[in-house]
C-alpha cells in the first residue's frame, strides 16, 4: 500500500505559494493524517489577521472538517487532534468552540502551549482519522 497526497483547495495552493514542504492531506489505507494549519480565510486562502482565538478556531475546525471529508471521511471518524495554542489562557475559548465540532464521543486530544508561530496568528490543529 502506497501512501496517497490528497489536495484540499485553497489549502495545498498556499503551501505551495510559501513553499511549505508538506501536503494537506496524507492517506494510508483506511487513515487520514491532517497537517495543521493556521487559520486561513476560506475565500482567498490567506492567513487571518486580528481575529479573535474563537473565530480562529471555527476557521481552523472547519479546514480540518473540509480535510477530512474530502479525503472520504467526516469529523466523527476523527480519533486524535493536536491542538497547538500560543497561549494556556485560550483554553476555555478553544474548548467551548472545539466542542460544538466533536459533541459526542469526541477523539483523544493533547492541547500544546507554543510560544509563537510564523504569522499573527494563536492556533493550529492536525488530526488522524479513519475512513
Amino acid at each position: 500500500m502506497t501512501k496517497e497526497v490528497i489536495r484540499v483547495e485553497p489549502l495545498s495552493t498556499y503551501l505551495e505559494r510559501v513553499k511549505a514542504p508538506a501536503s494537506v492531506v496524507t492517506r494510508h489505507g483506511d487513515t487520514i493524517y491532517v497537517s495543521g494549519l493556521p487559520p486561513f480565510d476560506p475565500q482567498t486562502g490567506s492567513v487571518v489577521v486580528d481575529a479573535t482565538v474563537e473565530r480562529q478556531a471555527e476557521l481552523v475546525l472547519e479546514q480540518l472538517k473540509l480535510c477530512v471529508e474530502t479525503a472520504g471521511s467526516s469529523l466523527d471518524n476523527v480519533l486524535k487532534c493536536n491542538v497547538y495554542c500560543t497561549s494556556a489562557e485560550k483554553f476555555a475559548a478553544v474548548n467551548a468552540i472545539y466542542a460544538r465540532y466533536f459533541p459526542l464521543n469526541p477523539p483523544a486530544r493533547i492541547f500544546v502551549c507554543v510560544p509563537q508561530w510564523f504569522g499573527p496568528f494563536d492556533i493550529e490543529i492536525d488530526c488522524i482519522a479513519a475512513v
